[in-house]
């Protein structure tokens, strides 16, 4: 009983990392920025993400400058022409909003400070996709289900390598909550979002639809092995890392977006 605690806090601890690298490693994660600027020490976070039909809010927050940011963008994947702003500055920071587009379209932007000689470049080339809006209880309980799928399929791996009796119980479980919100929730999630169900192969590229549909299907073979031999721990141990490696993926990588150069 002591041991199988201590593997359940240690899954947990494991999951939690995991999930953690993978969230901040993704395209959709804020760009952090920090640079020095009239002798202050800027810092902000530049959105990659944002709900479509609303206008993204790029924000550096920091007194009032002598000198004034400019906002650098077009579409992503266009023949557009440049369009350069000026930052306005209220409530202790300066702000631009960004034109909206459709869900799974993109824009890149570029800051650049400028003191009335020379222009600094502060953030180059940041890609922002837009989104459509996901019910919340539908992403709630999509990702309610993919990180009990992580806690349990890594807590079946530790179960393999100590070679325990309960890795039947433990694998079905880490299937089923994989199954539920990666290939049931998850394309749902992508529905409302992006206007697609799947758009990993053979219909896309999406490394998140693929690396879902790869880590399932290891799953699947285990549980196979697992009714003509309780105790197969290899074939657990492997379905627990394919699961584990999957998610050093980032997410989003490769994900539904509009090519403007083909309107």
């Amino acid at each position: 009983m002591q041991r199988a605690y201590v593997l359940w806090i240690s899954a947990i601890i494991l999951g939690m990392v995991i999930m953690f690298y993978q969230r901040v490693t993704g395209p959709t994660y804020p760009k952090l920025v920090k640079q020095e600027i009239e002798q202050q020490i800027i810092k902000c976070k530049l959105p990659r993400s944002w709900t479509s039909g609303e206008k993204a809010i790029v924000e550096v927050p920091t007194q009032k400058l002598q000198g004034k940011f400019l906002v650098s963008y077009r579409r992503y994947k266009s023949y557009d022409v440049w369009a350069t702003d000026t930052m306005q500055y209220k409530d202790g920071k300066y702000f631009f909003l960004l034109p909206t587009l459709p869900p799974a379209g993109k824009i890149v932007y570029s800051l650049a400070y400028y003191d009335g000689n020379v222009k600094k470049n502060i953030a180059e080339s940041v890609v922002l996709r837009y989104k459509g809006k996901v019910p919340t209880w539908i992403l709630i309980f999509h990702v309610l289900m993919m990180i009990l799928s992580v806690f349990w399929g890594i807590r079946a791996g530790l179960e393999a390598i100590f070679r325990r009796k309960n890795l039947k119980n433990l694998s079905y479980f880490a299937t089923l909550f994989l199954f539920i919100g990666g290939l049931i929730l998850g394309p749902i999630v992508q529905y409302y979002a992006f206007g697609a169900f799947w758009t990993g192969w053979p219909l896309g590229h999406d490394l998140t639809d693929n690396k879902t549909a790869v880590s399932i299907i290891f799953w699947f073979v285990a549980l196979w092995k697992l009714r003509k031999d309780p105790q197969h721990w290899k074939v657990v141990l492997l379905a627990s890392a394919v699961q584990v490696l999957m998610y050093f993926i980032p997410h989003s990588v490769l994900g539904s977006e509009i090519d403007f150069t083909k309107e």
